[in-house]
């Protein structure tokens, strides 16, 4: 990792820890390359890193000042395990597998308007409660391409299925597609998620890929409306 790189790791560390908040200014790029012995072009470096990724505005003759960065509560347009998430936020939360097929058959109607060829492919099939702070929020309905992922023991599925794809296999995650819908809310949602009839859900479907472009997993969030938020860092890059 060259020293740009630690700069930014150590800077935005420090600001998820608050020691710079939302609304104070970073270190100036002279005062960075007295704090980390660094030139003043690998402080600027870190810091046009730190302002691509949504961390902070830089801001002719004041400076770099921290802005509004955290993620909304369930990611969206980035690709997180619900498990990093629910730590980096610290909220207690708690998965609750209610349903469980090592041998299925892909529902490729579900996923179609994602734009992939999709098949009826053998899959590992897994129903998901997401619990936070004690209340149903989301269910997660995953199917695992058993070509890629022979096995999926049921354990992974309670505790964390990126953790088992890249810890125990090995596998590399590359990116994912997703699309945002709305939608009344099923008997299975009602069930699961406490909600009355007549209540809709978001529901949010992602083909996810590895990085060599293979579409491994597919995965169908149904969350509670009123639990759901959608936020998203966006720049404007000029031509």
């Amino acid at each position: 990792m060259n020293k740009a790189a630690l700069v930014y790791q150590d800077l935005l560390q420090k600001i998820d820890a608050e020691v710079y908040p939302i609304g104070s200014y970073l270190p100036s790029e002279h005062q960075l390359c007295e704090l980390y012995g660094i030139s003043r072009e690998t402080g600027r470096k870190a810091l046009a890193t730190l302002a691509e990724d949504g961390y902070i505005q830089k801001i002719r003759g004041k400076g770099s000042i921290v802005i509004e960065h955290r993620q909304y509560e369930f990611p969206v347009s980035g690709i997180v395990s619900y498990k990093e998430l629910a730590e980096k936020l610290h909220i207690k939360t708690q998965n609750i597998v209610y349903d469980y097929q090592p041998d299925a058959t892909l529902p490729v109607a579900d996923f179609t308007s994602l734009g992939t060829e999709l098949t009826e492919a053998p899959v590992t099939a897994i129903k998901r409660v997401r619990v936070i702070d004690g209340e149903p929020a989301i269910i997660d309905k995953d199917y695992i391409l058993k070509s890629i992922v022979p096995k999926v023991p049921k354990q992974a599925a309670e505790d964390s299925l990126y953790a088992y794809f890249e810890n125990q296999l090995g596998l590399t995650i590359g990116y994912a597609t997703k699309e945002i819908t709305m939608a009344p809310a099923t008997d299975e949602d009602r069930e699961h998620l406490a909600i009355s009839k007549g209540a809709y859900v978001a529901v949010v479907r992602s083909v996810t890929s590895l990085t060599d472009a293979r579409a491994f997993q597919y995965t169908e969030s149904r969350h509670r409306a009123d639990r759901f938020s959608f936020r998203d860092f966006a720049r404007r890059t000029k031509k």
